[in-house]
């Protein structure tokens, strides 16, 4: 499979809040079927974009490095074109920058 076709996958995404040490409640968000991709904090809609820039990561790494990509199922057929060659090298190149933040 390409880069497209692993970045429009339709993974589950679980958000759910908790009460921390402090007594404070945070949410926390995951993608449970990627390893590694969770991130805590107070803003549900602040977790849930850092938590698409670490699935972006994760798949990026994931295949530069060879390793397995869970594909829970297919690919979104709608969400393939909307990333140009452009787009692509850009999150490739954002990743091997460290730009994208590493928020868990």
């Amino acid at each position: 499979m390409s880069l497209e076709e692993y970045l429009a996958i339709p993974f589950i995404l679980a958000v759910e809040s908790f009460e921390g040490s402090d007594g404070d409640w945070l949410r926390r968000a995951s993608f449970p079927e990627l390893p590694g991709c969770v991130v805590e904090g107070y803003s549900a809609v602040e977790i849930i974009e850092k938590l698409d820039e670490l699935r972006v990561r994760r798949i990026v790494e994931m295949m530069d490095k060879g390793e397995d990509i869970p594909v829970p199922r297919p690919p979104l057929k709608s969400a393939i074109p909307a990333l140009n060659k452009e787009q692509l090298e850009f999150a490739r190149w954002l990743v091997s920058h460290g730009r994208l933040s590493d928020q868990q």
